[in-house]
């Protein structure tokens, strides 16, 4: 009967305590690594820990180490390859250091519902906490960040109160845009991201600016919402426009949809057309033609990002900004392999 008791339940510190024949100050210090213990009696409880399935609570074991072992993530409910690939990568650096990854996704950036998503994380003792922040709302909402918590965003901007990691969009959007002037263009014309998004203001000034410091003249921009869907409206748009001949794209999903535009259009990539995205998802590779793109390092992003928060969680720095060096890919769409 004690049996069914034990398994219809979750396992408390006490049940395992009781099976191993020891204290459950004992059973604390095999879990926490905070006191000597005899190895006989080490293998004794974690055999009892392993029996039972037995999984230490990490807001009590907080309560008495001031560790939890758990980072808390505050993430923005999409699909998008930017946001889902640089997630991955904080769950990879703070895998490969031993902690956990608790996620709060929210549906719309704001500044109630970060504040909400924060405090929810606070209540579950995490660590230290990451805001993926790639949106102009998101990033103001760090303004109310709570100060007895270390905190981290990626992609926060740079008038983000707190430390903020990310990839250097600007900088990808030069070399995405000098690389096409290069080739011999008079200008390069832009599909942009949406007007809310961090990386999409940065790296429409990347490639404004990139073109007044050539003396090129800056074409009318044409705005997506990231999606093939509106890259290829962008192509149908623009396909025609006299002078129009290089075209950077701000991600590469936007650029498959103007490609599907050239081709039905009956304009030759790159023979006509030379094309440039952002991102180099998986499968940029495979387009028709392969798709010349901006890559950013997000295993590099999660690792900088859980770094920055470990020091931070030491009594580190406070403020800082860490900018990842993104890589320029030359593939077909450019005419160059």
């Amino acid at each position: 009967m004690a049996r069914e008791t034990t398994e219809s339940k979750q396992a408390s510190l006490t049940d395992v305590a009781a099976l191993a024949g020891v204290s459950h100050m004992t059973v604390s210090r095999v879990i926490n690594g905070t006191g000597p213990v005899r190895a006989e009696t080490r293998v004794r409880v974690n055999a009892a820990i392993e029996q039972l399935d037995y999984r230490p609570n990490s807001v009590a074991r907080a309560l008495v180490t001031g560790r939890s072992g758990t980072l808390g993530v505050v993430a923005l409910e999409a699909n998008l390859y930017g946001p889902a690939s640089t997630l991955s990568g904080i769950e990879h650096a703070a895998r490969e250091a031993g902690y956990a990854t608790t996620i709060t996704s929210i549906s719309r950036p704001g500044r109630s519902s970060i504040t909400d998503a924060v405090e929810r994380l606070r209540r579950q003792a995490v660590e230290g906490i990451v805001v993926i922040a790639p949106h102009v709302t998101a990033a103001r909402a760090l303004e109310a960040a709570p100060s007895d918590v270390p905190l981290v965003a990626v992609g926060g901007g740079e008038k983000a109160p707190v430390p903020v990691i990310s990839v250097d969009q600007y900088d990808g959007a030069r070399r995405a845009t000098e690389h096409l002037l290069g080739l011999g263009h008079d200008t390069v014309w832009h599909v942009a991201g949406p007007e809310d998004w961090l990386e999409a203001l940065d790296r429409e000034r990347g490639w404004r600016e990139t073109l007044e410091r050539h003396g090129a003249p800056i074409p009318p921009v044409v705005r997506g919402d990231w999606s093939a869907r509106s890259g290829y409206a962008a192509g149908r748009s623009l396909v025609g426009e006299k002078g129009l001949d290089a075209v950077f794209v701000a991600n590469d999903q936007m650029a498959l949809g103007f490609l599907r535009a050239c081709t039905e259009a009956g304009v030759n990539v790159p023979g006509e057309m030379r094309i440039v995205g952002f991102d180099d998802v998986p499968e940029a590779a495979y387009y028709t033609p392969p798709l010349t793109t901006v890559r950013q390092d997000f295993v590099e992003v999660g690792r900088r990002t859980f770094d920055l928060l470990r020091r931070r969680m030491n009594g580190g720095e406070n403020r800082d900004r860490d900018l990842v060096v993104p890589e320029l890919i030359v593939r077909e769409s450019t005419g160059l392999s």
